[in-house]
């Protein structure tokens, strides 16, 4: 089949039109967690789902403020210096999700690369303040990439969320281009790392579509996703957030997500979520 259908980058097919969502779903999360100062990456990514998803009692959490240490050429999150670390930050998580309740959490971060453990133990910390108010939470984490650090990883893992999730977000050839700081080996040497300290423990990683990847190098990045054990996949549209931003290369259509989706079953992923709009935590729960 002929894949990635290509358009220009000011031109936004009807498939990809961002829907603002019920604003009443919108504000009442955006009121709680700007009155406690701490994040979402749902609304810091302005991501389109996300009233869909706080109406499912879900939502991502972004941990160690808003500024990230590395500046990865696609998101839209801060980089520069990063802020101190607010020592009430996972009681206020713990409390929001309460206030919220929430019966599905994500809590990923901005990269910390200033920390000594680059911010593992701040994710433990907050997952042991939110089970002391609502045990019956699940708790996925996002994570970035620790540099491999084994000590790091067995951290998360020894905290017991119910999936770990880290994103590959491209093929390998354009990884060096796309992801600054991160690498496409190391991706994979963090998720075969979670798998040999528990094999139990899901993981998945996800790819944003549209910087010129073919359909062959995605099935080839599938491929090597499955090869370190990785069971759960979200394949997505990547949106240009700026226009500091890399531009769209191209538009992946409905029907071609899901034939990627199918290709994704059949070599072997327990859970696989391909379409558009579809974003690392989309439907989180429902992959459990």
């Amino acid at each position: 089949m002929s894949m990635s259908t290509e358009a220009p980058a000011a031109r936004l097919p009807d498939w990809v039109r961002r829907s603002i969502g019920t604003a009443s779903q919108v504000s009442t999360v955006q009121k709680i967690i700007r009155e406690r100062g701490i994040h979402t990456i749902c609304e810091e990514g302005r991501c389109p789902n996300r009233a869909e998803c706080y109406s499912q009692k879900t939502a991502t959490f972004l941990l160690m403020g808003p500024v990230c240490t590395r500046a990865c050429a696609f998101c839209q999150v801060t980089s520069g210096k990063a802020l101190p670390l607010d020592p009430q930050e996972p009681e206020k998580v713990a409390e929001s999700i309460q206030l919220l309740g929430l019966d599905y959490v994500v809590l990923t971060s901005v990269a910390r690369d200033d920390l000594p453990d680059q911010g593992a133990g701040w994710f433990c910390q907050t997952m042991t303040a939110i089970r002391a108010r609502t045990p019956h939470v699940q708790i996925e984490v996002l994570t970035p990439d620790f540099r491999a650090n084994f000590a790091c990883l067995q951290k998360i893992v020894e905290a017991k969320p119910v999936c770990f999730n880290h994103n590959i977000e491209t093929v390998r050839r354009l990884s060096p281009h796309v992801r600054r700081g991160a690498t496409y080996e190391r991706t994979l040497s963090v998720l075969r790392h979670v798998k040999s300290l528990d094999a139990q423990l899901p993981t998945k990683s996800g790819l944003m579509l549209g910087h010129g990847e073919t359909e062959t190098e995605i099935i080839e990045t599938l491929q090597d996703l499955r090869a370190v054990g990785c069971d759960r996949l979200t394949l997505g549209q990547y949106l240009q957030p700026s226009q500091d931003h890399l531009p769209v290369q191209q538009y992946w259509t409905p029907e071609e997500f899901d034939h990627l989706g199918k290709v994704a079953r059949d070599l072997g992923f327990a859970q696989v979520r391909s379409g558009p709009l579809v974003r690392s935590s989309y439907h989180a729960s429902e992959m459990t």
